[in-house]
């Protein structure tokens, strides 16, 4: 079986460089990762907005995987926000994880919106609401990986 590493990476449209991206892996099976991730998403005070099935697509690059998914989340209310305020940000929100099947294991990937700040012009508020998403999502992939435990 081919890795599905390299797509995801170009799914979440960013360059391959480790502090771009944010990864835990579980030796939960990709059912009860995915069930925990959801869970911990709401915990957080999150909503779901979508589970996106992309493994469809992959089939047809010779890929073989029934077990990947995007999980789109958000605040409603902080999303339009930040968007009216920064309408380029429409591109990276909702947050996104990704969770696929490797083998055994069950990998989840987020992008790190820290990252997102680059060449935006200094922003205080904005700063401090990326590192905020960023800390969310280095606690909810941490709590899934620490489900297995």
């Amino acid at each position: 079986m081919r890795s599905i590493l390299p797509i995801l990476l170009l799914l979440l449209s960013f360059t391959a460089r480790a502090e771009d991206l944010m990864m835990v892996r579980s030796t939960l099976s990709f059912p009860e990762a995915m069930v925990t991730l959801q869970n911990t998403i709401r915990d957080y005070g999150y909503t779901l907005s979508r589970v996106q099935r992309v493994d469809i697509g992959l089939t047809s690059f010779g890929f073989k995987t029934d077990k990947y998914r995007i999980v789109f989340f958000g605040k409603a209310e902080e999303n339009r926000r930040m968007i009216a305020r920064r309408p380029e940000l429409v591109a990276y929100l909702p947050l996104k994880i990704a969770i696929f099947a490797e083998e055994d294991d069950t990998l989840l990937v987020a992008a790190n919106p820290v990252k997102w700040l680059e060449g935006l012009v200094e922003d205080e508020e904005l700063r401090i609401q990326f590192e905020r998403w960023r800390n969310d999502l280095q606690a909810i992939l941490e709590d899934v990986r620490r489900a297995e435990e």
